[in-house]
């Protein structure tokens, strides 16, 4: 089948799989084999039972893929829930995205939140979300805005990884209303810049270290300088 015809559901039921232009589903449907097509769009409920491959997904409702899926473009702003590993090239997620496997691509952008199984693997990883990552979360550029909750991970590398703090903001205004807004937690962080804050960690390394307030660092080694702030708390300090 060439990819020349559209599948569009506004009711429920199973449809097959196969190549198609467009994929459209606003009611209830269930895909019952590999699917190949150019956009993969989900306004109501979809299930995929095996793979997905897409240029683009886009997800306003609730998707659950039980193979893995592949998207040039991908963009959440409901829930999508992928059973094998998630190859998004680019990705931006407002609403929720959980992978059972790894998680790759070239660029993130997390305002919702992630959960992830395996590693995640990307060029450019920013969150001013939150994240739970059973494995390695890497990148060269990683920046993260702790604006809500606990962020945690088994081990960050970067190149450049940057963590702040963030604050919930009265609506239409500068004023915030928590400076402590978000916390990050894990096992260790190592890259070639790092600059913490609200972070609590065993161990970072880095090349240059900064270690800002509300951080419990257990250890760190650094290769050039080290800098911290008189309230953070790090226990060992070791140059290289």
């Amino acid at each position: 089948m060439e990819k020349s015809s559209n599948l569009i559901i506004n009711g429920s039921g199973s449809y097959p799989g196969g190549q198609y232009r467009k994929i459209s589903i606003r009611g209830e449907g269930t895909i019952v084999n590999n699917v190949d097509c150019s956009s993969f769009h989900v306004y109501g409920t979809s299930e995929a039972c095996e793979n997905v491959k897409t240029r683009s997904a886009k997800i306003l409702g609730e998707a659950e893929v039980k193979g893995s899926m592949e998207a040039e473009e991908a963009l959440v702003m409901g829930t999508m829930t992928v059973g094998g590993k998630a190859h998004l090239k680019k990705m931006k997620i407002f609403g929720l995205l959980e992978a059972d496997d790894r998680l790759v691509g070239e660029s993130a952008v997390i305002k919702g939140s992630i959960s992830v199984k395996g590693d995640v693997e990307y060029e450019k990883f920013d969150s001013s979300g939150g994240f739970e990552i059973k494995g390695l979360l890497s990148a060269d550029t990683i920046k993260i805005i702790l604006s809500f909750g606990e962020s945690t991970a088994e081990e960050i590398g970067g190149g450049k990884i940057s963590v702040k703090r963030g604050s919930w903001f009265i609506p239409f205004t500068n004023i915030p209303l928590s400076k402590r807004a978000g916390f990050l937690d894990a096992k260790v962080i190592e890259g070639d810049e790092v600059y913490l804050e609200n972070t609590k960690a065993a161990v970072v390394r880095g090349n240059s270290v900064k270690i800002g307030p509300g951080c419990e660092i257990g250890l760190v080694e650094y290769r050039e300088d080290l800098i911290h702030d008189p309230s953070a708390t790090i226990k060992t300090k070791t140059k290289v």
